[in-house]
């Protein structure tokens, strides 16, 4: 079988080189690696600085989600400082992590997933000719609209932030903005047309509240059907879409998650402490493993350093967090192949395991029992995957659902802010000690750690989403969460294997990706193909 490369998507990852190397054994993925091919170094850079330069460099990392950056960056000062943040700030700062979020929603929907879904090899399906229409990239109706649109929730961020990305107005003890009763009339309105053109309007055909009323897969499947406008949404085409051409039969990987949690409660978080997080959490934190909860303890968290291109082996808590890369030439020879290190969470009973995390695992932590009253509880998203199990179409759902919720939630945030009061309180500056900061990113779970001494960072660390998902094998040979939903998939044609896309796109993994395809009896490389290159 000869070797090509080939374009398979028009719109690839966000940003960075993944190489994803799947084993084909008779027509499925029966192995998988997957290789970050970029050093950047971040917390080398970051060793020596003064404190706050996390709150600069961070929201550095990613184009697409430095205020979630910013935001975990700065709670991870304010508890190694020891401050005091006004509720109107937490507010603020609630607003524009999910402002920048719910922009990320239909703009990763139809530009990253969009494109694998009008594939030229589903264009026998029943279907194909409406998708294409709506979701071919660049000319479907929907495309259109749902990328132009999606602009608009950040120019709430903007508002409040002074511009979007790359923002640094949320500082230690508060944020740098006082805001009017303009801005807020500006952000609602923005925020409210949004909702009516896309959310509603072309996504969910129906009011946010009626969408909300959903609890369990039966209740989405009467939906669907329920009048012409719900069944003519670009949701309900999704879904029967996804059933059609099989989304919901592969990429289930681990079943297994972990989220930080994210939004904290303005009136219980006013003095933010480690300790102190998990219950001020609105989008609550947790690990759901082998079948069962669990609550999340950063101390917990290791970062394996086996087979990634740095010096030793084993795992240390970030606190303790080593970054020094070798050569991957050398690396290679002890059987590194990525850059990206494997963290793994230390589960009670079970042991260091990898967890999968983003919208999935979010909306898995919402089904909690005994959620607080201000706390996101809602078991629609864990019906599914005990009715469907996990799979790309359920990861496509979980984050899509993520759309309405986190709409009313700025919804509120505005309105509940306090025009005459206090925005920010100067903190002091201890010269030592130790913070955690986290949030959850559009992609799912980003934290930072930092130790202080001597008025200077001496160590910083950072665990991305797109870390704990494409992270590789540890010392013990398991595999990581993107590794594992790989297999298991089925390869229809080698030359153009589009669920490998499919699988990929599921997680919006922040790296483009480069794919090599091997036959698992015979070695020999298939094709080779570059997702989202020239």
């Amino acid at each position: 079988m000869t070797t090509m490369e080939l374009n398979v998507s028009p719109l690839g990852q966000v940003e960075g080189d993944l190489d994803v190397r799947v084993q084909i054994t008779d027509g499925v993925v029966s192995d998988a690696w997957t290789e970050a091919a970029m050093f950047r170094g971040f917390e080398i850079i970051l060793k020596g600085k003064d404190p706050q330069a996390g709150l600069i460099m961070t929201p550095r990392i990613c184009g697409i989600c430095g205020g979630s950056h910013l935001y975990k960056a700065c709670y991870a000062l304010d508890t190694a400082w020891g401050t005091y943040v006004p509720p109107n700030a937490t507010r603020v700062r609630n607003i524009a992590q999910a402002s920048e979020t719910i922009q990320s929603i239909p703009r990763w929907f139809y530009a990253i997933m969009g494109p694998d879904l009008t594939a030229a090899q589903y264009s026998s399906f029943p279907s194909y000719e409406e998708v294409a229409r709506r979701f071919a990239p660049y000319v479907g109706t929907s495309y259109q609209t749902g990328v132009t649109l999606s602009q608009h929730p950040v120019e709430i961020y903007a508002i409040f932030g002074g511009q979007w990305p790359h923002s640094s107005f949320m500082i230690p003890g508060g944020v740098m903005c006082a805001p009017t009763l303009s801005d807020v009339t500006r952000s609602t309105s923005i925020l409210e047309n949004w909702g009516r053109q896309w959310l509603e309007g072309q996504w969910l055909g129906c009011s946010v509240d009626r969408w909300l009323e959903n609890k369990t897969w039966s209740d989405i499947q009467a939906w669907m059907t329920e009048n012409e406008s719900q069944a003519n949404s670009d949701l309900a085409v999704f879904i029967r879409w996804a059933q059609e051409i099989g989304l919901d039969t592969y990429g289930q990987g681990y079943g297994n998650f972990l989220a930080t949690g994210t939004f904290l409660n303005p009136d219980l978080y006013t003095n933010p402490t480690v300790d102190g997080r998990n219950a001020a959490l609105q989008s609550r934190s947790g690990i759901y493993a082998n079948g069962q909860y669990y609550d999340f303890d950063q101390m917990r968290v290791t970062e394996d350093v086996t087979h990634a291109y740095y010096e030793g082996t084993g795992s240390r808590h970030p606190w303790e967090g080593v970054t020094e890369p070798i050569d991957p030439a050398e690396g290679a020879k002890q059987g590194k192949y990525t850059w990206a290190k494997a963290p793994r969470y230390d589960v009670p009973d079970i042991g260091y395991v990898p967890l999968e995390v983003g919208p999935l695992a979010r909306q898995m932590m919402a089904a909690r029992p005994d959620a607080a009253d201000f706390q996101d509880s809602d078991p629609l998203i864990k019906n599914l995957i005990d009715e469907l199990g996990p799979s790309v179409m359920t990861r496509v759902l979980a984050r899509m659902h993520e759309a309405p919720k986190y709409f009313r939630n700025v919804q509120r945030w505005l309105k509940e802010l306090d025009l005459h009061g206090e925005f920010y309180v100067k903190p002091t500056e201890p010269s030592s000690g130790k913070g955690f900061g986290a949030t959850e990113a559009a992609r799912g779970a980003l934290c930072d750690w930092i130790v202080l001494e001597d008025g200077k960072i001496a160590n910083y660390q950072v665990i991305t989403p797109t870390g704990w998902n494409i992270g590789p094998r540890d010392a013990n040979d398991n595999i990581g969460p993107m590794e594992k939903s790989f297999i298991g998939t089925p390869i229809e044609n080698p030359d153009f294997p589009v669920e490998l896309g499919q699988v990929a796109h599921s997680f919006d993994s922040c790296l483009v990706c480069t794919v090599h395809a091997y036959d698992g009896k015979t070695g020999k490389q298939l094709s080779k193909f570059r997702m989202g290159g020239g």
